[in-house]
């Protein structure tokens, strides 16, 4: 098959079924790049409402590179893959404060920016200067595994070395713009995951996958993701103070985003009084506090399954909070301070919907 048939043909479905999104309207690295990382394990709908917060509260790179770590994080609430969003800060303020504002035009120089990958510069440099190099993200993989039929487990090194050299050979000089919006749109609305629209597809003829009965088998991902389960016991402590709430540090899920008191353990504990934590349970018998208890929420994240319940203990003016809270790096924070702080999205969700 010739690379620029295939092209050709997915550029033509592409001026006919693209979807108006605000991205495609510019050629603003900074507005692509903004898009491209809030994309990132996101779908269209998920991202396109964060994607305007964003461009209203960070409307230049310039405001993005100067806003607080914690108004960041705080609009990202609910995106997940929190790390994102740090590179992002970081990355804006790399640009203003040593690259002068302006952005790298060039994939080279685009990816040695940190937190910027092989997608990413593809995508900023394709979109915003029309450099000639492949965009190859999931839809592409899809797309190009089924056309081609080739059976190389994406996850691979071997198996992303062959879609590489394979992509490079198909982007169009002087049209990688809209050619690799076309072929991630394709993947997308067209040669989607599954019941893809074979039977109105421009390039059914010539579809490996089609032709082989074989869209379900394609394409190969073998490495299986491990689901680790894990049990949090949230405490909320209220007194006339407010809320005791902490910052989490550690290089775990969450980091820079606020939380309650957290106790981890093996399995659900059911009834507070069965929880072994120390701090727990000398605010239960010194402070004689009022217990509320949730239901378990479950809450899934990409290679986790959280099962949660929330502990409201309501100790009132009790002393304790200033002498045993201060040692756990909790400080109390009032329900209109709580609402502004970055928080976990189960978190969030609970305190909306049951707590305010």
């Amino acid at each position: 098959m010739e690379p620029n048939y295939f092209s050709e043909k997915i550029i033509s479905w592409y001026h006919q079924h693209q979807r108006q999104l605000p991205w495609r309207e510019t050629k603003d690295p900074y507005l692509i790049w903004l898009s491209e990382v809030i994309l990132q394990q996101t779908r269209v709908k998920q991202g396109l409402p964060y994607y305007y917060s964003f461009v209203e509260a960070f409307p230049t790179v310039y405001d993005l590179a100067n806003a607080r770590e914690q108004e960041v994080l705080r609009l990202w609430q609910g995106l997940g893959y929190y790390s994102r969003a740090r590179n992002l800060h970081f990355c804006a303020k790399t640009i203003v404060h040593e690259l002068g504002g302006k952005f790298p035009k060039s994939y080279q120089e685009l990816i040695q920016l940190k937190g910027v990958g092989a997608y990413t510069a593809a995508a900023v440099a394709s979109f915003a200067y029309n450099e000639t190099v492949p965009v190859v993200d999931g839809n592409v993989y899809r797309v190009l595994s089924r056309v081609y039929g080739v059976k190389e487990d994406i996850l691979s090194g071997k198996g992303q070395k062959i879609f590489r050299e394979l992509a490079d050979t198909l982007v169009p000089k002087g049209k990688a713009a809209v050619y690799n919006q076309a072929i991630m749109e394709f993947g997308a609305l067209q040669c989607t995951p599954k019941s893809p629209a074979c039977l109105l597809c421009p390039i059914n003829s010539i579809c490996y996958a089609y032709q082989h009965n074989e869209q379900s088998k394609l394409p190969v991902k073998i490495k299986k993701v491990k689901m680790k389960k894990r049990f949090f016991s949230y405490i909320i402590f209220r007194s006339q103070q407010g809320f005791f709430m902490r910052e989490r540090k550690a290089n775990d899920i969450w980091k820079g985003l606020y939380d309650f008191y957290l106790v981890e353990s093996s399995a659900d504990i059911g009834d507070i009084q069965n929880l072994n934590d120390p701090l727990v349970q000398q605010v239960l018998k010194s402070a004689t506090p009022t217990v509320d208890m949730s239901a378990l929420y479950k809450h899934q994240l990409t290679h986790q399954q959280l099962w949660i319940r929330f502990f409201t203990l309501d100790i009132g003016e009790h002393k304790l909070a200033n002498s045993l809270f201060t040692n756990k790096d909790l400080s109390p924070y009032s329900q209109e301070e709580v609402l502004s702080l970055p928080k976990p999205i189960l978190v969030d969700n609970y305190l909306s919907e049951v707590i305010f």
